[in-house]
């Protein structure tokens, strides 16, 4: 079975394409396409799609499943919209990710959609990490609750964790791009990962700071910021979302603009990078109360991945918890390879992982397919969407269509 894998953010959409007819998934083909809010030029494309040979699925990944979507879901006319109507709640991926979708569907009308949501895997929290202290009528009525995101990543991380670590059971998943989260995991007798916590929320603006989330942030600053400054509501969600964050702080949101101008001492840079720290120190200690101990801190995604200066300042402050790294291991571990950057002595394993979405967009496919069965998967092919009118959504997620 070969599976395209479409993941649109809000200036690329990346293409894959895997087969899965052997042991493991093979990459047959990657391509990032330039796109403005997830819409890519539709010549190219175009182009794109039809040099790739036969595909037997599409998956998309789509960050926020909601109440509803706690496992991936084939894409059909009714999916589609309840997918739009969730995009309030993600203002920065949801609506890229429709397009994407919505653009590639065109173009291939008769192959079967799943949505594969950053959400699942995080929808069975225990009740007292999803849960806020709010009125009764907010969590019953209005469904609010801890989401969290980056699901995909985070479960691909952890079952590369477990291949690689075979002992561990208490992990803690450091996300870290220009979106950054964590997620305890610990993992059953049978190997599979599970999410009993995570720093993202309702939305993924909440937990760390990120290129240009703000991050945790004292939900009276906001109000504060409305009532007594009258500044519009959706000029304060825009930037809380679109210009805080590293940009907040250090005027970019480019992690390595940033590490350079804390090196030449420019004081809002240093600033940064010791906010940015200090909030992921404080996070990592708190997952790992969350698991009552730990076992492997993995770091992934492009920061997570490509820094080796930020691992070691993450985890020299961290000695307490049984991290330490070997610095030659560390110093040496970038880009796609996975590593085990821990010193041979370290009571908890400190590893790199590539994050791999794509792998887990396409097991989830072809898991999809299999159980609908063919005839099943014809039936909700993207041909019989019919219709879709477009949806506009402003800063704050006020929703208006045409």
């Amino acid at each position: 079975m070969r599976i395209l894998t479409v993941n649109a953010g809000s200036s690329t959409v990346k293409i894959r394409v895997l087969d899965g007819h052997g042991s493991p998934w093979r990459l047959v083909c990657a391509r990032d396409l330039d796109a403005d809010r997830g819409r890519p030029d539709p010549g190219e494309l175009r182009r794109a799609l039809s040099s790739l040979g036969p595909i037997d699925g599409v998956g998309h990944r789509v960050v926020h499943g909601g109440h509803r979507f706690t496992g991936p879901a084939a894409v059909d006319r009714q999916v589609r919209w309840a997918l739009g109507d969730l995009s309030a709640m993600a203002p920065l991926h949801q609506p890229p990710a429709l397009a994407a979708m919505d653009a590639t569907s065109a173009l291939l009308p008769d192959t079967p959609a799943v949505a594969a949501f950053d959400t699942a895997f995080h929808a069975r929290l225990p009740a007292a990490a999803s849960t806020y202290a709010v009125p009764t009528s907010w969590r019953t009525t209005f469904g609010v609750r801890r989401f969290g995101f980056h699901g995909l990543a985070h479960e691909w991380a952890a079952h590369r964790t477990v291949a690689l670590v075979p002992e561990a059971s208490r992990i803690v998943v450091a996300h870290l791009g220009s979106g950054a989260s964590l997620c305890a995991v610990t993992v059953d007798t049978d190997g599979a990962p599970h999410s009993v916590d995570t720093t993202m929320g309702y939305t993924p603006t909440a937990g760390l700071v990120m290129g240009t989330r703000c991050g945790d942030l004292d939900p009276a600053v906001p109000l504060y910021l409305v009532e007594r400054h009258h500044l519009p509501a959706a000029t304060v969600a825009a930037a809380l979302d679109r210009e805080s964050g590293l940009l907040g702080l250090a005027g970019t949101s480019d992690m390595r603009t940033v590490l350079d101008r804390e090196g030449a001492g420019d004081p809002n840079a240093v600033l940064a990078i010791e906010v940015w720290l200090h909030r992921l120190r404080a996070g990592i200690a708190a997952m790992t109360a969350a698991l009552g101990g730990l076992d492997a801190l993995v770091f992934s995604g492009g920061v997570g991945e490509n820094q080796p200066e930020l691992r070691r300042r993450t985890v020299n402050g961290l000695g307490y918890l049984g991290l330490a790294l070997d610095a030659t291991a560390n110093a040496t571990s970038s880009g796609s390879a996975e590593a085990d950057i821990s010193a041979h002595d370290a009571p908890a394993r400190t590893l790199v992982v590539h994050a791999r979405e794509d792998i887990v967009m396409a097991q989830q496919v072809r898991d999809v397919l299999g159980a609908l069965g063919p005839v099943r998967a014809r039936a909700v092919r993207p041909g019989h969407w019919g219709p879709v009118s477009p949806v506009h959504y402003g800063a704050g997620g006020r929703r208006s269509e045409v």
